[in-house]
Formats: structure tokens, sequence, C-alpha cells
């Protein structure tokens, strides 16, 4: 199957369920919701399926779901207990899976498939309203534990040919990740602006040299006390190396503190500008 190249994403996808949280507790998530249901087109035809890249699944090496029927992983703490009986049932897919492993050996990256894991909350939370109908097929791609820069940016370029067969592919993260830490605004403002700056206005190569030094960045480890919430934009980037980046949702007071930001990758297909 041969159709246009589909754009790549990272999307900072909220905190724990929140997509499946009732009132008032939703009222916090509003913009991010409404960002993720303008979204909803770019995943139609000709798009077959989703991989993502969450920043809530870590391997040494590299893991790939495999089931036909995920089921769900519950990895958060502090909720209503509501929020541990939810369920999002789209399918996984076997095939695409394989294909991931496949791509990924052909260029030396050895990876296994895993037919236990489930949707966790960096899959399900943007998922619930990107795809309500849970009708999409998504398959997911661990991190490293290493969590290498490089590492990923050459993971995102081995999968670049799923592009073209209908697969979007999305790195589920945060744009800053340190709810504890100190002066969140000042911090996640600053390095949001080194993001927008990489990600959005840098030359190619350029931004995959920032990339690989990010700890550079100001308030880097401030605003990612620990990367697993970066690394996933790593595989987004290197998927569509050589194409231009776009800001497609920011958000200057998330949970009334933070600026947040999420990025898209290449050029929206043609079923989505129609």
């Amino acid at each position: 199957m041969s159709i246009d190249l589909l754009p790549t994403y990272f999307l900072s996808h909220g905190g724990g369920p929140w997509s499946f949280v009732e009132e008032p507790r939703r009222a916090n998530y509003v913009n991010l919701e409404r960002f993720l249901i303008e979204l909803r087109p770019e995943l139609r035809s000709p798009v077959r399926a989703v991989l993502i890249i969450s920043g809530h699944w870590e391997e040494r090496g590299f893991a790939i779901s495999s089931s036909a029927k995920p089921g769900m992983v519950f990895d958060y703490s502090g909720f209503p207990e509501y929020l541990y009986h939810i369920s999002y049932a789209a399918p996984g897919s076997p095939e695409i899976a394989e294909r991931v492993r496949d791509l990924l050996a052909a260029g030396g990256v050895p990876a296994r498939l895993d037919s236990e894991r489930g949707y966790d909350h960096g899959t399900f939370s943007l998922m619930k309203v990107l795809a309500p109908g849970e009708n999409v097929p998504i398959v997911q791609l661990s991190l490293d534990v290493g969590m290498d820069p490089a590492l990923h940016l050459q993971v995102g370029r081995l999968l670049a040919p799923l592009r073209q067969e209908g697969v979007v592919i999305i790195g589920s993260g945060f744009s800053y990740h340190n709810f504890r830490g100190a002066r969140p605004g000042v911090v996640s403002q600053q390095f949001d602006a080194w993001l927008q700056h990489v990600l959005v206005q840098a030359k190619p190569a350029e931004r995959t040299k920032q990339l690989i030094r990010w700890e550079d960045a100001p308030y880097a480890r401030d605003a990612h006390a620990r990367e697993d919430h970066l690394i996933p934009l790593m595989v987004a980037v290197g998927a569509a190396e050589e194409e231009p980046g776009a800001c497609v949702y920011h958000e200057k007071a998330f949970l009334q503190m933070i600026t947040a930001s999420s990025f898209r990758f290449g050029s929206p297909h043609t079923d989505a500008t129609a």
C-alpha cells in the first residue's frame, strides 16, 4: 500500500486518565480536549492504524505490543476508584507489530513482540478523544530504558516507511514533566520557548543536533528531571527528519501554571485539508 506521506506527532497527553474523568475535574483539560477533537480529521482515511510511543512504557531494548485485543494498564495512582475500571477497546494489529519489528531489525535495532502489553494512559488518554469510536487499530512501541536521544531518533528513521503504509506515528509524552518542581511556570515557559525554536524554526540538521543535546537547553533538567516524557519526541522527529515542524497545540496555563505544547512534523494528508 502506498499513499501520501502521513505526518508524525509529538502530543502532550495530559495527566492520568483525564479523558475519562467527570466534572469538575474534567474542566482542567478543556483546551487539550478541544485540540484533540480538531485533530480527529487527520486520523481518517487513508490512516489504517496508529503507532504510539508512550512515555509510560520502558524496556531494556525495545518491545512492541502485538495483541489483537489489548487490555488496560492502570499506571497511575490517587484517582477515584471508577478510573481503575475504565476500558478503551480499540483493536491492536499483530500484522503491523510484526512490520515494526522487521523495520527495526533491518536497521540493526532488535525488538521483541509483547502479546501481553495493554494500553497505558499515555495511549488511551489521547485515543479516547482522537478516536472515540474505538475503531482505529493501535500498536505501541516502548522506549529503551537508556533514554538515548540519538538511538530514539534512529528508531524513528527506521520506522519512516510506515508513513507511506497508512500508519500515523505519535510520540506521546509531555513538553514539560516535573509537576513537583519549583517554579513550573517559569521553567515550562523557558523550556517551551526552546522547543518552539528547535522544532519549528531550526533547519532539520540543526534540529537533530539540538535534540541530541537537549540537556543543554534552558532549564532542561528542571523541565524533565527524568526524560521519559521527552524521548517519544525523538522518534516522531526521526521519522520525519527532513520535514518542517509546526506547533499544533499551545497552552500557557495548563493546570493554571504550566506552558504545554504539541507538535506535528510534515504536512497533514490531503483528506484533512480537503
